[in-house]
């Protein structure tokens, strides 16, 4: 059954209205004993753009903001948020979350275009809405999730951000805490790539999901002669092996030769160029991420797209805690056979601001019953376990 369309008819009623009082940006910056690598770049440190949204009646809501790169994303998104979103929002009442993520969305569109900043706008946005529809939750008194129509509270997980390095041990490891699923990291040498696919494979058996991300490494023509290659490891899904901006005709020419879904859209960045990439066809497993583009006003309408062309929606997400609990209620609340990214490396910045994954139990997490997502941050603890943490 597809998810009803925001809000949900039991919970139409609610006041979802917003007069804002106030939009603050915490920047936290977590220590990371091992750097998380991709493809075009590597993480020395993990960062976190948290968004708090209190309304003139006392509600309040966080949000989290996409800011992984470059390395001074965070500061420059937070001062986005200050200097540009922030006034857009707090001079104007709104009906909805829906409401103000296309005012905010309508008055930035020419500046994105004059800036180039389209990505950076776009992820603000995002995490502002997030905390919007928190807000929305927690005054209702609903989980996040029981609030968009769901009424399931488990969610399958799988591990990510498995490095080329030494990715067996984190396999275990992770596979004693609990996930059943996992995916690594591919595109670096391909030798060292086909051996950790091996062992893993090896290691897990036939029956567990694994799944390789490239992260646009590869040409069209490099991804098709790595295909034949990776076909025998069963795998669940193969991500983004060619880069974001390729066409929709060379990511048809891949799927036609491939034995295994290929999946995409964390790089995706608007509604039309999801609706291009799932009337393509070429995809069997879309992932947009929640903090990066859409919140969840812009995204549920894709989100609903998927599933209704009956394809595999997984949202993308690597980050902290509050995004990560705010994607994991909305697969809650959209269904279907998804699975909620985690990431497999150390981060303070998940762990104190995500409780549900400190038990993982046969590859699901249980969300709380706590309104809202179910978090509270303790900017005191998050400051003292990482470097440090500026209010703007």
């Amino acid at each position: 059954m597809l998810p009803a369309p925001l809000p949900h008819p039991e919970t139409s009623a609610l006041p979802l209205g917003i007069a804002l009082q106030s939009l603050r940006a915490y920047v936290f910056r977590c220590p990371s004993p091992v750097p998380v690598r991709t493809s075009f770049g590597i993480m020395h440190d993990r960062p976190a753009l948290l968004v708090r949204a209190e309304t003139t009646d006392g509600a309040i809501g966080w949000g989290e903001v996409w800011c992984n790169f470059p390395a001074c994303g965070a500061e420059h998104r937070a001062r986005l948020l200050d200097t540009v979103i922030a006034p857009v929002l707090l001079s104007t009442a709104f009906d909805s979350p829906q409401q103000a993520y296309a005012h905010a969305t309508a008055r930035t569109e020419v500046l994105a275009l004059q800036t180039g900043e389209f990505g950076p706008l776009a992820q603000v946005i995002a995490g502002v809405d997030l905390a919007l529809w928190d807000l929305c939750a927690r005054r209702a008194d609903l989980p996040l999730y029981r609030l968009l129509g769901g009424s399931k509270n488990t969610v399958p997980v799988y591990a990510s951000g498995i490095n080329p390095d030494a990715p067996l041990a984190v396999v275990q490891r992770m596979h004693a805490a609990g996930y059943r699923a996992f995916k690594l990291k591919i595109g670096f040498d391909d030798a060292q790539d086909l051996a950790n696919l091996h062992a893993v494979r090896e290691w897990l058996g036939p029956d567990l999901d694994v799944m390789a991300d490239v992260n646009q490494a590869w040409s069209l023509d490099k991804a098709q002669n790595m295909l034949p290659q990776l076909a025998s490891f069963n795998l669940a899904w193969l991500e983004e092996p060619l880069r974001a901006d390729s066409s929709m005709a060379a990511w048809q020419q891949l799927k036609a030769s491939a034995t295994m879904p290929l999946a995409a859209g964390e790089n995706m960045l608007g509604s039309q160029a999801f609706a291009q990439g799932i009337a393509s066809g070429a995809f069997g497993v879309v992932q947009p991420d929640i903090a990066k583009w859409g919140g969840i006003s812009g995204a549920w309408p894709v989100i609903e797209s998927i599933r209704a062309q009956g394809l595999r929606y997984c949202p993308h997400f690597l980050g902290a805690g509050i995004g990560l609990m705010a994607s994991a209620h909305v697969l809650a609340a959209a269904g279907g056979d998804g699975l909620l990214e985690v990431d497999a490396n150390d981060n303070a910045l998940r762990s104190l601001l995500a409780p549900p994954l400190a038990q993982v139990q046969d590859g699901c997490i249980t969300l709380d019953a706590l309104s809202g997502i179910g978090v509270e941050p303790d900017l005191e603890a998050l400051a003292a376990a990482c470097a440090g943490a500026s209010a703007s």
